[in-house]
């Protein structure tokens, strides 16, 4: 993928240019803080964001500094629709469980007339909107639960490789962001811990989350729905049941942070209200922090939404941003390229 070829060819430059540095006489711990500030994030054009991100680093980072802050306790927690990929025009996963649910019908003749199915197989955007939570539920039971944790993670690796973006006509898996692509390695090279925390499921995240972010599928946290253990053909196995278990979104988003993380965030990204209790509480900690919201104002490039949106609506976030001096990329003019096949 191209994001990936992008993450390895950052850690191999990181590599040589640690060993140049050591051949010098100079260490890479001394060398790290110029290279990173001034060679990092090519694709954010300077300005308040960038030079707010960086600043935010040099301080945690200098052990001089009265910020400075162990790298153990130096976490990052990232939304990912909207935030770290695209979520327009519908979140991907949603577009994954419709053309679950259309490879599935031949099996459920029921489906014809039974509804959101039926709205599903007619191509019908407004009555499935119309069904609201519940037909979501039911498609996402339906497209996600019945099978084994290992072979749900098939059919969605298979997915990621044959479906493609409506408006581009590319692998979903290539619609993230490069210039939050560099914040995550640019972080990584400065101590911190990524997460993923976001709304979407998680075992659908941890399908292609390394491969394409760098985050390992431990550093997931996501919704989820229930599952069991058993055996299958003498084999132990774990089987994904049709009941929600916990949804990530809003004042669940601090919740799991807190369970499966363990530590309170420096540092929290978003890009929607949604994400709003997860930036609240990583504000809340004690020293300095740093809390960014991407704001969606490139309709040409990608789109243009905030307060209006059904999808990644984004307005009490926009007021507490004001409100706390919170960092709000510009999508526009902050960054130079919005996906990597676009440099």
């Amino acid at each position: 993928m191209v994001c990936s070829r992008f993450l390895s060819i950052l850690r191999v430059t990181t590599c040589v240019t640690g060993f140049l540095a050591c051949l010098s006489g100079v260490s890479f711990a001394q060398q790290q803080p110029d290279i990173l500030s001034e060679r990092s994030l090519p694709a954010w054009n300077d300005g308040p964001a960038k030079s707010a991100i960086i600043d935010f680093v040099k301080r945690v980072t200098d052990k001089n500094s009265p910020d400075y802050v162990p790298p153990a306790e130096r976490i990052a927690t990232f939304d990912n629709d909207g935030t770290l990929w695209s979520e327009q025009p519908i979140y991907f996963q949603l577009q994954f469980a419709i053309d679950r649910v259309k490879q599935l019908a031949p099996q459920h003749p029921e489906w014809k007339t039974e509804q959101p199915f039926k709205a599903v197989l007619d191509g019908d955007r407004q009555t499935l909107a119309k069904s609201g939570m519940e037909g979501l539920a039911k498609l996402l039971m339906a497209s996600h639960a019945g099978m084994t944790t290992d072979e749900f993670a098939e059919i969605v690796k298979d997915w990621i490789q044959a479906a493609r973006h409506p408006r581009f006509k590319r692998p979903y898996s290539e619609l993230v962001y490069q210039p939050m692509l560099e914040l995550l390695e640019y972080l990584r090279a400065n101590g911190f811990k990524t997460y993923i925390t976001s709304g979407g499921g998680v075992e659908f995240m941890r399908v292609f989350a390394e491969e394409v972010y760098g985050i390992p599928p431990e550093q997931v946290i996501g919704s989820s729905i229930k599952t069991k253990f058993e055996f299958r053909d003498g084999q132990p196995v774990i089987v994904r049941l049709p009941e929600i278990d916990f949804i990530d979104d809003k004042e669940g988003k601090p919740v799991a942070i807190n369970k499966f993380i363990g530590r309170r965030p420096i540092a929290s990204f978003g890009n929607s209200d949604g994400d709003l209790q997860m930036l609240q509480w990583a504000a809340a900690g004690d020293g300095l922090r740093f809390c960014l919201y991407v704001h969606h104002t490139d309709e040409k490039r990608e789109w243009a939404y905030d307060r209006n949106s059904h999808i990644g609506k984004l307005d009490k976030g926009l007021g507490e941003a004001k409100k706390n001096g919170w960092t709000v990329v510009d999508m526009k003019n902050d960054w130079k390229v919005i996906y990597p096949f676009q440099k």
